[in-house]
């Protein structure tokens, strides 16, 4: 039995090895066709497509550069370590193939580190000899620093692995700073420029079919890290690099609705310069690529705008006017498709407003009379006034106009003068762009009239009043000097800009009889002799203008209705040389002096979002400024996914001054010092900005004086308790 056990297992060896020897030949067999085909593929591609086959022995020779000699030799040697391998692997343990796999996983990150002097072989091959190997080394590369911190980012299907800060730095700069020249230049394009028709027309070339991988990932791999990084420079300039690639994403449209989202965000929450470089990267996106981005970018930037106005104060004034700004200024792009969206957005206010007409509910006049309202009403008044001249924009104005006076007349008291002289505001400013008549007087004369503002204050000097960051007043503020000046003086400026505007009319004198008959009878009723002076200098130069106009209405012959109307004094008027336009310019003055001395206490912020508008406008066309500035922000420790840059000295400098000023607004001040440099603290500013729901809202809005004088139910608690304790006393005397 032992004879017979021992012949069956020699059987099975003898079984074993022939069954080997067969699958090394079927491999070395299946090898060798595939690499006769291959070759004669290659032979084939030389006919047929010989500029390819050039381009190929160009960049890549490696390729082309085999016998079949190589081909045995590769495949002998490979059957023979895997036969190898297969009976090492059969004769050692369980143990040993472990030990094997663990040190294999230890080697092989390794061999796969990217290291500086790797960067700058590829960096070299590209720019000298353009290499397509190196410049796929260097996407590879690109990638692998985008997303290193990520869950996956340790995949074994990566080439490359981990890297160092410093040469993520390098990697980074050099790709945001050649790579679209690079693409530019394999895909055959201009070096710069380029619109959506140039993209479309390459997408049935071989260039694109061998190369849009390319571009795919490095614009993927750049929205990626921006969303991953935190420092508002290295977004600044990775958005800056990636503008001269944006005609790229009308390939990909999933990643043109990405870019735009992002931007949008970086536009509406960034800080420094991040809001101007977002905007040039959107603006440049819808150049260039025309109806594709232009409805998203138009709605987008809108709600974007709608969501940072709901409050503002004299830090966010300055930033809110640059926003609004950027959003007029995308506009004019594409005037045609931007009054669509218009006419849209001008109904949705149009139905706010008539809801509130028709249910005269509290909760429908807040809804009207917020900040958020009042700024989309200043943000299409601009819009109108910026492109009037266009015929498709300029049908607007009259909905507009009849929406503005709505508001101002919709709760007429004295609580709401701010927000009737903001409305006043922009409609003279529709006057003056469209070049039709409004009428205001009546909406400023009536605000004279009214009994607050024809008394002696009671209230005290009281705080100086900023009516721009205001929409509503308490009731102790109406009774105080500060606000009534600046209701007046308002009123003057107003009127005045009112007036001048229709100085040079034929029909001036007529036009100014009625504001001139209520100025005089205010004038004479009012008690306040500061007041009484400033409206006198506005009758006199409101009579002045009407000489002026009536001198030169004698000489003339045609009719009131004849066209040649619109041509009188038409030389007077554009040198300003009326009475009342140089009035009007003396009052401008005054006027941005004392908004100037309110906004000297602001925070820094609200300075330089007004001021990094022109420093970049400046240096747009300074490339080599910017690569300097790339190589100082690629200079950190920073990694994505890992933690922020360390704050500066200058911002938390910055941040203690804010916490310190915020602290001097909340001291009690006295009435009756005047504060012409410090606002109004921001518990009045919350009564201010939105409707109250009632009367109850303003007995909490008191004054320090006022909230001392109502702070004496603790000294009548003192007095009953020693009454009762005299009561108690007698009774004792009594029993005894």
């Amino acid at each position: 039995m032992g004879a017979k056990g021992r012949v069956k297992s020699l059987d099975n060896e003898m079984s074993d090895e022939e069954e080997k020897e067969e699958t090394k030949s079927n491999k070395t067999s299946k090898s060798r066709s595939q690499a006769k085909e291959h070759k004669s593929q290659l032979e084939r591609l030389k006919d047929k497509d010989p500029e390819f086959y050039e381009f190929l022995k160009e960049h890549d020779e490696e390729l082309l550069q085999f016998n079949d000699e190589d081909i045995d030799e590769d495949v002998t040697t490979d059957v023979e370590d895997a036969a190898t391998d297969v009976e090492d692997a059969d004769l050692q343990g369980d143990d040993e193939i472990g030990r094997h796999r663990v040190a294999e996983k230890k080697e092989k990150p390794s061999k796969n580190v990217i290291t500086t002097a790797m960067v700058d072989s590829w960096c070299n091959s590209v720019q000298e000899k353009g290499n397509i190997s190196a410049v796929r080394s260097l996407t590879r590369a690109f990638r692998t620093a985008c997303h290193y911190g990520d869950d996956g980012g340790d995949d074994s299907s990566t080439k490359f692995s981990i890297m160092s800060s410093s040469v993520f730095n390098k990697i980074m700069l050099f790709v945001l700073s050649e790579m679209d020249a690079i693409l530019r230049k394999l895909l055959k394009l201009p070096s710069s420029g380029g619109k959506k028709e140039t993209i479309m027309d390459l997408m049935n070339t071989k260039h694109w079919k061998n190369y849009n991988h390319l571009v795919k990932s490095y614009l993927g791999n750049a929205l990626h890290v921006l969303n991953q990084m935190t420092d508002t420079e290295m977004i600044s300039f990775t958005l800056r690099r990636l503008k001269y690639s944006s005609i790229f994403l009308a390939a990909f449209p999933s990643l043109l609705r990405k870019y735009i989202k992002v931007a949008l965000h970086f536009w509406a929450t960034g800080g420094g310069a991040l809001p101007v470089v977002s905007f040039l990267f959107l603006r440049d996106l819808c150049i260039r690529l025309g109806s594709d981005c232009l409805d998203e970018c138009f709605r987008g930037i809108y709600k974007a705008y709608v969501l940072n106005c709901q409050f503002i104060n004299a830090v966010k004034l300055q930033h809110l006017q640059f926003l609004g700004n950027c959003v007029i200024e995308l506009f004019g792009v594409d005037v045609p498709t931007a009054y669509q969206h218009a006419f849209v957005f001008i109904r949705q206010l149009a139905m706010i407003l008539r809801d509130a007409l028709n249910t005269k509910t509290k909760e429908a006049f807040r809804k009207v009379y917020e900040w958020k309202f009042i700024n989309c009403l200043e943000l299409w008044t601009g819009a109108i006034c910026a492109y009037s001249s266009e015929a498709d924009f300029s049908p607007l104005a009259y909905p507009l106009t009849q929406i503005i006076s709505g508001v101002a007349r919709l709760v007429p008291t004295a609580r709401y003068f701010p927000l009737r002289l903001r409305c006043v505001k922009m409609l003279n400013r529709i006057a003056a762009a469209t070049g039709t008549f409004i009428p205001v007087s009546m909406l400023l004369l009536d605000m004279l009239e009214m009994k607050e503002l024809n008394r002696h204050p009671t209230g005290g000097v009281g705080k100086a009043v900023d009516l721009r960051t205001i929409l509503k007043v308490s009731k102790p503020t109406l009774k105080t000097r500060a606000f009534q000046e600046a209701c007046v003086f308002s009123v003057a400026v107003e009127l005045a800009e009112h007036l001048a505007q229709w100085s040079y009319s034929v029909a001036f004198f007529e036009l100014s009889f009625i504001p001139l008959v209520r100025l005089r009878s205010f004038c004479k009723s009012t008690k306040v002799e500061r007041f009484r002076k400033e409206l006198r200098q506005l009758i006199n130069q409101i009579e002045a203008s009407s000489e002026f106009t009536n001198e030169r209405r004698m000489s003339i012959s045609f009719l009131p209705n004849d066209p040649a109307a619109m041509s009188f004094l038409e030389d007077e008027k554009k040198s300003e040389a009326s009475p009342l336009s140089q009035y009007v310019l003396t009052l401008r003055q005054r006027a941005q002096q004392r908004n100037d001395m309110l906004t000297e206490s602001s925070v820094l912020v609200g300075e330089h979002s007004s001021v990094f508008g022109k420093k970049i406008s400046e240096s747009d066309e300074e490339d080599d400024a910017w690569n300097e500035e790339g190589a100082s922000v690629f200079n950190s420790s920073w990694l994505p996914g890992g933690d922020s840059k360390t704050k500066k000295p200058k911002e938390i400098k910055q941040k203690k001054k804010k916490r310190k000023m915020e602290e001097h607004n909340t001291v009690a001040v006295d009435e009756d010092v005047v504060e012409e440099l410090v606002l109004s603290s921001d518990e009045e500013e919350s009564a201010s900005d939105t409707l109250s729901a009632g009367e109850d809202d303003d007995e909490k809005l008191v004054p320090p004086r006022h909230q001392r004088k109502k702070q004496k139910p603790p000294t009548n608690i003192s007095k009953t308790k020693v009454k009762s304790r005299a009561k108690k006393s007698k009774k004792r005397k009594r029993a005894n």
